[in-house]
């Protein structure tokens, strides 16, 4: 699989997404935000958390409107592979790729902590590594991540099985739990806990090891 992950001014996850990447066995190149094309053939883009522009305007509203961002929509619209955690998530919600919006905690906090989250479908490539029903443990850290969407897309969210991940204890207030949901053709995620930060047992927890595990699978035999 080869893999993109985006660097922003602000990002602080994208090495951690890297290394997770390539300990599943991607071949991984970063990509500077201001480049106007993905590298040729990737199949996989991920955007990472942080504080892309400092949080500026709004979480994710400068990033989305980056170069790079144009060609990650394309590659979306294309059937590529999307991956965007916390800041990333922020991000794909501004570029119109995920719907919904992330919020100011409800609580008007930044919290930090592992959480625990419900795997809600296991038909994804991001998601085919864990049982739907599964409880896993992944860490958050974040500020605004109160998922919000309204009425008629939670509706649709939840009746096209594109809600991939719920809060067993909501931390931040987000609608019907919700930590993580997926594009219609269910080929971009985004979600605000860190998976890559539980892809290694020297980080306290290997929960999020499988989805990369799983994305390796399935990208590569797509």
């Amino acid at each position: 699989m080869k893999a993109a992950v985006l660097v922003f001014p602000g990002s602080n996850c994208d090495r951690d997404l890297a290394v997770a990447l390539e300990r599943a066995g991607a071949d991984v190149t970063m990509v500077w935000h201001k480049e106007s094309d993905l590298p040729e053939g990737v199949d996989f883009v991920g955007v990472p958390g942080g504080f892309s522009y400092g949080d500026y305007l709004r979480c994710g509203a400068i990033a989305a409107n980056s170069p790079i961002c144009q060609a990650v929509v394309k590659h979306a619209e294309a059937g590529g592979f999307v991956f965007g955690v916390c800041n990333g998530f922020q991000i794909l919600t501004e570029t119109g790729l995920l719907p919904g919006a992330l919020r100011r905690n409800a609580g008007l906090k930044y919290i930090c902590r592992t959480v625990g989250l419900k795997v809600e479908t296991s038909e994804t490539a991001f998601t085919s590594g864990y049982a739907q029903g599964d409880e896993i443990q992944i860490p958050i850290a974040h500020h605004d991540g109160n998922y919000f969407a309204d009425d008629d897309t939670l509706a649709r969210l939840k009746g096209e099985g594109r809600v991939a991940f719920t809060y067993t204890d909501t931390p931040n207030g987000s609608v019907a739990d919700i930590a993580g949901v997926l594009s219609a053709n269910k080929r971009v995620l985004g979600m605000m806990p860190h998976p890559e930060r539980a892809a290694d047992a020297g980080h306290g927890g290997t929960d999020g090891s499988a989805m990369f595990s799983a994305l390796m699978e399935h990208v590569v035999s797509a």
